[in-house]
């Protein structure tokens, strides 16, 4: 069965793995000591993994090597690749993995035999082979090793501000009649002509008489006019300000949670330690 490398076989096997990217985890052994990190998945043309392209650093020897996937576990969360009894010996029988190395039926036994228990009991046959018959180094681990991931919804408010309209103040100019009363005063000239009570009878001395031509007497005469002007005055001022109002808005929508459910056949006892992420919460 043709191998392929991941991205070639998957483009967007990040999308698929939930952003989960294998390539970029450390190998370590299942004691803790890191022997080195994973550089590609190899996959079958259906799509099960069936090893990893490792960087081996260990003691001195730097190779990259085949790992069938059935001799690792993979801890997501923990950014690790377990592998447990991978020895030095191995690694130094191992084919030097090659960028350009093609992966065939040969190849893979080569790797294989590596690894094979001699008490497997399986004799390789090129026309006969499948991964089925060495579960040891092809098959998942048993559930204990397996991360199974439940996802719910949940339902998130954020608010962002909206213009919901405009007030414009200004102003304008109004006209109107005022009317005001203004008191002035005129003057005038009065000319009384009064027989003195002594005409006729009292002699005017000559010496004292003075006849005299354009003798003109002068009265100068005001009166009062309006001087109206206008004048502008502070009449009030329009203060405007915004004042902000709190409200509360309730939404409601569907959510969904993905529940773990537990199928067993034969008689077992399953006890489930987990809680579930809204009781932890």
């Amino acid at each position: 069965m043709p191998i392929h490398k991941l991205e070639h076989f998957d483009p967007n096997y990040l999308e698929t793995f939930g952003g989960d990217d294998i390539k970029a985890l450390e190998l370590y052994t299942e004691g803790g000591d890191r022997v080195g990190s994973v550089g590609d998945v190899l996959v079958d043309d259906d799509g099960h993994f069936r090893y990893l392209i490792i960087d081996i650093s260990l003691d001195f020897v730097s190779k990259k090597i085949l790992l069938p996937i059935g001799l690792t576990r993979i801890n997501y969360p923990e950014r690790r690749v377990y592998v447990d009894g991978l020895s030095k010996q191995q690694i130094n029988n191992l084919p030097d993995h090659k960028e350009d190395a093609i992966v065939n039926s040969d190849y893979e036994e080569n790797v294989r035999s590596v690894f094979r228990s001699p008490t497997s009991g399986v004799t390789y046959d090129r026309d006969t082979y499948n991964y089925q018959k060495e579960p040891a180094l092809y098959g998942l681990k048993d559930n204990s090793d397996q991360t199974f991931r439940l996802y719910e919804e949940r339902l998130i408010a954020n608010k962002h501000r909206i213009k919901t309209g405009e007030v414009t103040v200004g102003k304008h100019i109004e006209t109107d009649i005022a009317h005001v009363t203004v008191p002035i005063q005129k003057e005038r000239v009065l000319i009384e002509r009064v027989v003195p009570t002594e005409a006729g009878k009292v002699v005017v001395d000559p010496n004292e008489l003075r006849f005299q031509e354009g003798e003109v007497a002068r009265i100068e005469v005001y009166e009062e006019t309006p001087e109206i002007h206008k004048e502008a005055f502070l009449r009030e001022e329009v203060r405007i300000k915004k004042v902000v109002e709190r409200d509360t808005v309730e939404t409601q929508d569907t959510i969904r949670r993905e529940e773990l459910d537990v199928d067993t056949v034969g008689d077992l006892h399953v006890q489930d330690n987990g809680i579930n992420a809204h009781e932890a919460i």
